[in-house]
């Protein structure tokens, strides 16, 4: 997704230089084509030459340098940029660059940058609460920089606090999200549930299923690098969060049923993925089990249906998507499915089918509309998340 991007990278004096390798190494893997630029303070914690192994290229810490063939760098940089981050940012820079002051290779090379620009300040505690600190940030952020808050916690100076430069795994999905995807969905709401519910019968055990979210969580991601402001709606799984997605977590039909009612009406597209549990037990705090010889009899009762209650009260313009997961006439279901619950797609697939299903990275999806089912072939979760959200823009349109 970032393959052939140009990614400039700034690094300033501070502790936190050296852990910056790790993410131009990130950068690099995906076929980016990364300059580092550095300041003279920061060659005090970070050599020239680990960056230069990295990234095949330069480093570059002179405004004035010469380099063969020969050109204006701060300008060539600026010119082919598509991203540019700052990290770690000092109080120092953040002056700087809130004042338009440009006295070294990174100050000059970003005032002449019109690519987006993000700063990751990180500091003693102390310094980032100094209201001079606060305020250049103020002026950056009203200047259209983007502002990537500090993580807290321990510092190398031994203060404890917010200051942190995050982690580079954190700050590689600043640069994904902005540059993964052309934002097709930008301006629009999403709604996607993700994930099993869980029925309990008592304080031990409960009902469920085998999903374990990945293609709700792929389809939330997605949507988001794409540009949409983006509620996801999940069970429990073991997937970890995604950044920049306002993530709900429930854990039964009822509680999902709740949370897709109050975030319905405001969503431009709703995708249900989740495998909400058919059945509930009848009264679970108070529910007498009845016993025979060998085995349990638990009284049910069928949960409410959400794609069929949200079907029915479509607004003008909204999409609605869900998904139907089969064992025998898949079409057939499905469009009957799609009629019965007023809806404008269901993805559908066989789970006897290999590579589909619960608990694979994979899956072999159908896209059916009231005049058609497109059939695709196995594919990985993430792509199967771009054809779908393709599908329902190309609908939209």
């Amino acid at each position: 997704m970032l393959r052939g991007k140009n990614i400039l990278v700034c690094v300033t004096g501070g502790i936190a230089a050296y852990k910056m390798p790790n993410l131009v190494s990130m950068l690099a893997k995906q076929g980016c084509n990364v300059n580092v630029l550095m300041t003279k303070n920061a060659e005090n914690f970070i050599t020239v030459q680990t960056f230069e192994a990295l990234t095949k290229n330069p480093c570059i810490t002179d405004t004035f340098e010469r380099t063969y063939p020969i050109e204006i760098h701060h300008i060539s940089l600026a010119e082919k940029a598509d991203y540019v981050l700052i990290s770690p940012a000092s109080a120092d820079i953040l002056g700087k660059l809130s004042h338009g002051i440009a006295d070294d290779m990174i100050t000059s090379t970003v005032l002449a940058c019109k690519c987006p620009v993000a700063i990751a300040p990180s500091m003693n505690v102390n310094m980032y609460e100094n209201p001079v600190v606060q305020r250049n940030i103020n002026i950056l952020k009203e200047l259209g920089y983007i502002i990537i808050e500090p993580a807290e916690g321990y510092m190398a100076c031994g203060s404890t606090g917010k200051g942190k430069m995050p982690e580079p795994a954190q700050l590689y999905k600043y640069v994904e999200k902005e540059l993964a995807f052309e934002h097709d969905l930008k301006g629009l709401k999403v709604l996607v549930t993700a994930g099993a519910t869980k029925e309990a019968i008592d304080p031990v055990r409960f009902i469920s299923n085998h999903s374990t979210g990945k293609m709700g969580y792929a389809i939330a991601k997605t949507a988001m690098l794409r540009g949409a402001d983006v509620t996801l709606i999940t069970g429990e799984t073991a997937l970890e969060d995604i950044s920049f997605v306002n993530t709900i977590k429930i854990k039964s039909s009822e509680d999902m049923y709740q949370k897709v009612t109050e975030n319905f009406e405001e969503a431009d597209i709703v995708i249900k993925a989740a495998a909400v549990a058919d059945y509930t037990p009848v009264n679970t705090a108070e529910n007498k089990i009845k016993k025979s010889s060998d085995f349990s009899v638990i009284e049910l009762k069928k949960t409410k249906d959400i794609l069929k209650s949200i079907g029915s009260r479509k607004k003008a313009g909204q999409f609605i998507c869900g998904f139907s997961m089969e064992t025998e006439n898949m079409l057939e279901n499905s469009r009957k499915k799609l009629e019965s619950k007023n809806i404008d797609m269901i993805v559908a697939n066989n789970l006897k089918t290999e590579g589909a299903g619960f608990a694979t990275d994979t899956n072999v999806i159908t896209l059916i509309t009231k005049s058609s089912a497109e059939e695709l072939p196995i594919m990985s979760k993430e792509q199967c998340a771009v054809k779908i959200i393709d599908k329902i823009m190309s609908l939209r349109a």
